[in-house]
């Protein structure tokens, strides 16, 4: 019984050992988000807070810039006081220290949108705030794979639709670290020879 116990403890804990990721949160403020038929642009954003980098904690301050670029407009929908814009996967996404407070000075994330929305709500002032949510992915500094979610609002604007320039508020993106094929197959070839260990010495 305690040998069956162990075994499967050892399958419920491993599986979720070889899937754990560490995740680091960034957060950028101002800049302008600006609109068109062939995509969003986000540029002159700072970064102004990086949480969990290098074990780090929280460390704040003027520490580098943000910046992306969507894909092409798809398409929109319209419920209530709220639209909804679609737009193209691809486009850019980059994270960049400047080397403050022991972020580090150069590219921390660069990659591209699997998928991003853009909200636009109409306030009962008549004024709208838009809010960008998208997946992304990408090579984090070590040059290992990651992939992550950004979430980000404006500032409230008279425009009525995506289109022209926005003032932009605040972001946040959390990136976590995806295992490599070559880190779960390790993982896997360990289980396999766990698995016959145990097994040899129940029978035993």
């Amino acid at each position: 019984m305690k040998r069956m116990l162990w075994m499967v403890l050892l399958t419920l804990t491993l599986p979720m050992a070889a899937f754990a990721s560490s995740s680091v949160d960034f957060t950028n403020s101002g800049g302008v988000l600006s609109g068109s038929s062939a995509g969003l642009s986000l540029t002159g954003s700072e970064l102004i807070a990086v949480n969990g980098l290098n074990g780090m904690g929280l460390v704040q301050g003027d520490l580098g810039t943000l910046s992306f670029t969507t894909g092409a407009f798809l398409s929109q929908s319209t419920q209530g006081n709220v639209t909804t814009y679609t737009f193209a996967s691809g486009g850019t996404f980059a994270i960049t220290g400047n080397g403050t407070n022991g972020v580090p000075n150069g590219v921390i994330f660069n990659g591209t949108f699997s998928n991003v929305t853009l909200t636009g709500t109409r306030l009962s002032n008549g004024m709208y705030i838009y809010t960008l949510q998208g997946t992304i992915s990408g090579t984090w500094l070590n040059g290992s794979t990651v992939e992550g979610a950004t979430v980000a609002a404006t500032f409230a604007t008279t425009n009525s639709t995506f289109n022209g320039q926005i003032n932009f508020g605040s972001g946040d993106t959390t990136i976590s670290t995806v295992p490599e094929p070559g880190t779960l197959g390790l993982v896997g070839t360990g289980l396999v020879g766990l698995a016959g260990l145990l097994r040899r010495r129940m029978r035993a």
